[in-house]
């Protein structure tokens, strides 16, 4: 073989090549949106509204019983303690309800805390509407101190009627890097 046709096979080699890794590069941007797609479309990772609903009375259906339970976590490396006082309530759709939520920053100087919930199974995230929640905003603890942290809500009487059991979870993480930044950038 000559070498102009070593240096043809080596050009088709690089462009091949390159193909490739402007196509995989194209796909991790695309995996996001697709992620998405996919949950929704299987009913999957609950992700809840971050916008408070606004309850105007509205007929409680005391003819259906939902249990909703509430499990917490914090991130890795979170130094707070992040329970739920009521780990499970059974509610009526439509019925307004209150569940506290106990933290305590166990580090020695203050931290910012950022909750995320995702309720599973997903399909039910839309039914769950919270008029209160600590999640809607970021939470400030000084070092050692201890709070209650209130969650209004209600099932929206339109939850399918084969839908008796969602789990709330909440994930708690520590944004202070972050809130610094934003601080020092209004400032």
């Amino acid at each position: 073989m000559s070498s102009q046709q070593n240096q043809t096979k080596n050009n088709k080699m690089v462009i091949k090549l390159l193909a490739i890794v402007v196509g995989m590069f194209g796909f991790g941007f695309a995996l996001v949106p697709l992620y998405d797609v996919l949950c929704d479309a299987l009913g999957i990772n609950g992700k809840t509204s971050d916008i408070a609903a606004v309850y105007e009375s509205i007929e409680v259906d005391e003819s259906r019983w939902v249990t909703v339970d509430f499990i917490t976590r914090t991130n890795s490396g979170m130094p707070w303690e992040f329970k739920a006082q009521t780990q499970q309530v059974k509610v009526h759709p439509g019925q307004l309800n209150l569940v506290n939520f106990y933290v305590k920053n166990s580090a020695a100087t203050a931290i910012v805390g950022q909750a995320v919930p995702s309720v599973s199974p997903g399909t039910a995230a839309i039914y769950m509407n919270k008029t209160e929640c600590f999640c809607f905003e970021q939470q400030t603890l000084k070092a050692g101190e201890e709070v209650l942290m209130p969650m209004q809500f209600y099932v929206d009487p339109q939850l399918p009627k084969d839908i008796t059991y969602f789990t709330v979870q909440y994930t708690l993480y520590n944004v202070t890097a972050s809130a610094e930044v934003v601080a020092l950038n209004r400032g």
